[in-house]
């Protein structure tokens, strides 16, 4: 598992910024009218002048003489996975760092805000209510950094949408500043049961953005139970609905647990016959972190014993041709047809395999453990193939 914030052994700064964001070059002939709008990564005691901050890992530029009143920021081994291109936050008042993107990784989610208007039993990024709004301008420095080969990014919550047209403009610069880079957003889908939320989302008229929206049972008592949201389940099938009126790219998100799987084919079956217009489905595995460690008994059901209800569910899309993926599953626990859905997703931060997997033929292929499964629970059919 990476670690992608914590203390530094020290930060040192020449300015009274709180924070700030930027993006690391371990290029020493970077050029020079560039580099006060970049931190370089030592990999010597070599200080080259004019960057903005220098960041250093234990043993590397310990003998160097940095530039009076330049920013140092020293990391421990955790971080030597660093790269050029990646961008990180620099916290001076708490002398921590936070890692925001990884240019070598195809999992670069971000964070919009810790509020939401659900309270999902399995949450696994449990809401706050707390003013977060500077995540938005942060969003707005960090995006013309990302790269512009960048192929996908995505937004994460809480829920996004609540901060409504601010948010809506992230996307907007998302689409000028990287016009070649899919977006992928997180959301419950609630807000846009009005149609004219629905209708400014879409003017943005990115040419690759997929709103991913969890719909938990076609029995609209469990989903509301599940989000513990009273109407939910109206106001996300109407957004859906909206959305993809408006021709949007809809993905709907199934996790599978204790409270879902019962009724995951007639789930199926609402889905094909209601909302066979929708992009994909993901059908996911539980993540044993957050919310999900306090409800764990009411929610953790093994992969094995959902089994048959997954087949039915999978035969239900494959008759109606309706795209599907499934997620977070290690293949020993799937049935060996439904293979071919199978998606490495969990992203690359936090995904592990277990010391039984090393002999496993299919490891190459097979989608591995959250690190928090490892920890806490995980399927008692773990086998090499």
């Amino acid at each position: 598992m990476l670690k992608l914030d914590g203390r530094a052994l020290q930060v040192r700064t020449g300015t009274d910024q709180k924070r700030t964001v930027i993006k690391l070059s371990d290029d020493a002939a970077f050029p020079v009218s560039l580099r006060q709008k970049r931190a370089y990564l030592m990999a010597s005691s070599e200080v080259p002048q004019g960057f903005a901050a220098y960041v250093s890992l234990p043993g590397i530029g310990d003998q160097a003489v940095f530039p009076e009143n330049a920013t140092i920021v020293r990391l421990s081994d955790e971080f030597k996975y660093l790269r050029s291109d990646d961008i990180i936050r620099i916290d001076f008042g708490e002398g921590s760092v936070r890692v925001l993107f990884r240019a070598s990784s195809r999992h670069n989610f971000f964070l919009v805000t810790e509020q939401c208007n659900s309270y999902c039993l399995m949450c696994s990024q449990p809401p706050k209510a707390i003013d977060d709004g500077w995540i938005i301008e942060e969003l707005r420095r960090v995006i013309p950094l990302i790269p512009s080969e960048t192929q996908e990014i995505g937004f994460t919550g809480g829920e996004p949408f609540l901060f409504g047209d601010q948010f809506l403009d992230v996307l907007r610069l998302a689409k000028t500043m990287l016009p070649r880079t899919a977006i992928h957003i997180l959301s419950n889908g609630r807000l846009f049961s009005s149609k004219q939320f629905a209708r400014r989302y879409a003017s943005i008229q990115h040419h690759d953005m997929m709103i991913g929206i969890p719909v938990y049972s076609d029995d609209a008592t469990i989903h509301d139970y599940v989000v513990q949201a009273s109407g939910a389940f109206d106001e996300t099938i109407t957004g859906i609905l909206n959305l993809k009126e408006l021709r949007q790219r809809v993905e709907i998100r199934v996790v599978l647990h204790r409270q879902t799987v019962d009724r995951l084919p007639q789930l199926a079956e609402f889905i094909s016959r209601n909302l066979l217009f929708v992009d994909q489905v993901a059908l996911m595995g539980l993540e044993i972190t957050g919310f999900t460690r306090a409800n764990l008994e009411q929610l953790w059901i093994d992969p094995k014993d959902y089994s048959t209800q997954l087949k039915k569910a999978a035969s239900i899309f494959e008759g109606y041709r309706i795209p599907f993926l499934i997620y977070n599953h290690q293949l020993c626990t799937v049935d060996k047809s439904l293979w071919k859905y199978c998606q490495k997703s969990i992203s690359d931060w936090k995904n592990e395999y277990l010391e039984i997997c090393d002999s496993c033929s299919v490891k190459s292929e097979c989608g591995g453990f959250f690190s928090s499964s490892k920890l806490y629970r995980h399927s008692d059919y773990i086998m090499p193939v």
